[in-house]
C-alpha cells in the first residue's frame, strides 16, 4: 500500500467515525470495524473510478454509436449500482456489525469521502 492510500485510509475513518457520530442509520460498533469499513470502502471505490474511466475511455474511443450507446448505458448502470455493491459487501463482510444507513446516505457519505480524500490530497501536494 502507498502512502497515499494509507493516507486515503485514514481519511475515510475521520470521515466515517464523524458520520457514526452525527447519523444514527449510520453504525460501527467500535474503532477497528470503523478502520476495516474504511478499508473495504477504499477498495471498492478504486474498483469503480477504474471501471468508470475505463467505460468513459470506451464512450470517447467508440468506433460505433452502438458501442458508444451501450458504454453509455453500462456506465449510467454503474454509478448507483456501486452504492448497492458498497451496502451488501458491507452487510456481507461485517453482519449487523457496521451499518451504512440506505442508498441516499451512502451516496452522501461517498461524495464526503471522495471530496475529503481530494481536499487532503490537495493539501499534502501543497506541502
Amino acid at each position: 500500500m502507498a502512502a497515499p492510500d494509507v493516507v486515503d485510509v485514514f481519511v475515510y475513518t475521520v470521515v466515517l467515525a464523524l458520520a457514526v457520530e452525527f447519523f444514527p442509520q449510520v453504525l460501527s460498533e467500535s474503532f477497528v470495524l470503523t478502520l476495516l469499513t474504511a478499508v473495504l470502502l477504499k477498495l471498492v471505490l478504486e474498483l469503480v473510478v477504474w471501471v468508470k474511466a475505463a467505460l468513459l475511455r470506451r464512450i470517447r474511443t467508440a468506433a460505433s454509436l452502438w458501442r458508444r450507446v451501450i458504454s453509455i448505458a453500462t456506465l449510467i448502470l454503474v454509478l448507483p449500482g456501486s452504492k448497492f455493491v458498497v451496502l451488501e459487501l458491507t452487510a456481507l463482510v461485517f453482519g449487523g456489525s457496521v451499518r451504512l444507513g440506505g442508498f441516499f446516505l451512502v451516496t452522501a457519505l461517498i461524495i464526503v469521502l471522495m471530496l475529503a480524500r481530494g481536499g487532503v490530497r490537495r493539501l499534502l501536494r501543497a506541502t
